[in-house]
């Protein structure tokens, strides 16, 4: 690989974090467009929640395989593709005259960040040595946090000034400076992978497909025989997925998913910790945006406020925790995080319930900043330090799917609780009761960290 200096590691990375900004911004900064888009194209609440859906599953199906594109054409190559699908669909979809244009043009986009959000983690874990790591991956959790809960402040003055059509515009400028600035600074980096196996990449997209639209589907409507046999038809396919998987060496081939990444713990429970975070973060906002709304009568500016403290809590801590990954034991930072995560949706939930005075949300959304600082860059570093260079594609693909697999299970889960508490407890009780839904899955990622090794010296 060319020797790479600290400067152009440097560059490369505000690159890649400017288009992964971007992705993330969007599934949070469509959450508080929800109520105008229901009201512009005069649907209903399960209708217009598949804006936000099929996006996500458009973005989680093809990870597995997107990231195994960028070992075998290029990180480089597959973000720019990456950036170009995902700004053409957000034109599309700022201009969508009707529902079904608006849903074929979040699904492109959806395709546009599954192609570019792998690239990112692997070109950071490769340009940088093992002792820069911690703070570079502070940088790109701090964008993480960052954009997913900035999204909501954006979106609100966005959407008081040019209505909802401004939120899919705002990604124009933002996509069209990540693609300059990644084919400026973004080093082309040397292959891996000798093939792709092709049916690997029919079965993982039909497996996962089947299960992810049964997830979708079934709680919203009662899990129909249809949604059952689907979902174990999915299960089924990822199985043999699996099985795949473990024979590529023995059939000539290249496996999309190197199960040796599984005998690494870390990574093992750095993965599946943040799908749960996935699950949250995805799933939090539609019912708080909700609350705020259409239960405490706030407009989308004066709402998004309310998550002011929430973004610069996390834009503050985010550095700071980020080269503490590479001195502290990661088990202690990840329970911080995860455990500040938890007790703040707690402590949202309570306040929605009791429709308490809103000063008491800043000081909650402050806390939630504050658990997302702890997560994202620790979760990260810990899970990928010890993973070998030639599998960070792999690696970063099977991160990200885990992810965005607990965001679309969460946005499902959570669309179906408020959906069911609105018509059950009232609108203002079901929301607060179905933010205790992430909150209860974040549980289960505060465990799994619980048991991180300490790695601290070791490197891939």
């Amino acid at each position: 690989m060319p020797e790479i200096t600290k400067p152009q590691a440097w560059r490369a990375l505000a690159a890649l974090c400017l288009g992964f900004f971007m992705v993330l911004m969007d599934q949070t900064i469509v959450a508080i467009a929800t109520p105008e888009i229901m009201a512009h194209f005069d649907t209903e609440f399960d209708q217009v929640v598949w804006v936000t859906s099929i996006y996500l599953l458009c973005m989680v199906v093809p990870l597995l395989f997107t990231g195994r594109l960028g070992d075998r054409f290029g990180q480089a190559r597959m973000f720019q593709l990456g950036i170009t699908v995902f700004v053409l669909a957000a034109l599309a979809a700022s201009l969508a005259t009707n529902m079904t244009v608006l849903l074929v043009a979040r699904a492109a986009q959806g395709l546009g960040a599954a192609i570019l959000t792998p690239q990112t983690m692997a070109v950071i874990n490769r340009i940088f040595p093992a002792d820069a790591r911690g703070p570079a991956l502070g940088v790109w959790g701090a964008v993480g946090s960052i954009a997913s809960l900035v999204g909501p402040v954006v979106g609100g003055f966005i959407i008081s000034i040019f209505g909802w059509r401004g939120v899919f515009f705002l990604h124009l400028p933002l996509g069209i400076a990540a693609l300059i600035l990644s084919a400026l600074w973004v080093p082309k980096l040397p292959t891996y992978a000798r093939s792709i196996d092709k049916l690997s990449v029919v079965v993982s997209l039909v497996g996962m497909t089947a299960a992810v639209v049964a997830i979708q589907q079934g709680p919203g409507l009662g899990w129909p025989l249809w949604t059952i046999a689907m979902l174990f038809a999915g299960i089924a396919l990822l199985v043999w997925f699996v099985r795949l998987q473990a024979t590529a060496t023995k059939r000539s081939t290249e496996p999309l998913v190197p199960l040796a990444l599984f005998r690494n713990r870390n990574y093992s429970l750095g993965a599946f910790s943040i799908s749960t975070m996935g699950f949250a973060v995805s799933s939090q906002m539609l019912p708080i945006m909700m609350w705020f709304q259409t239960g405490r009568g706030l407009d989308s500016a004066t709402a998004g406020l309310m998550m002011v403290p929430m973004a610069v809590a996390a834009g503050l801590g985010s550095p700071i925790v980020g080269p503490l990954a590479d001195r502290i034991n990661p088990r202690v930072l990840s329970v911080i995080g995860f455990g500040s995560v938890v007790a703040s949706l707690v402590w949202i939930a309570g306040i929605m319930y009791t429709d308490a005075n809103l000063l008491w949300f800043i000081g909650a959304s402050t806390l939630l900043g504050i658990g997302n600082a702890f997560v994202w860059a620790p979760n990260s570093v810990t899970a990928m330090r010890t993973v070998e260079l030639k599998y960070m594609g792999a690696a970063s693909g099977v991160y990200n799917t885990t992810r965005q697999t607990g965001a679309v299970v969460g946005a499902a889960a959570v669309g179906a609780a408020m959906q069911v508490g609105a018509v059950s407890f009232g609108l203002n009780h079901g929301m607060a009761l179905a933010v205790l839904l992430p909150a209860a899955v974040m549980v289960a990622g505060l465990i799994a960290v619980a048991f991180f090794e300490n790695t601290l010296g070791k490197t891939s």
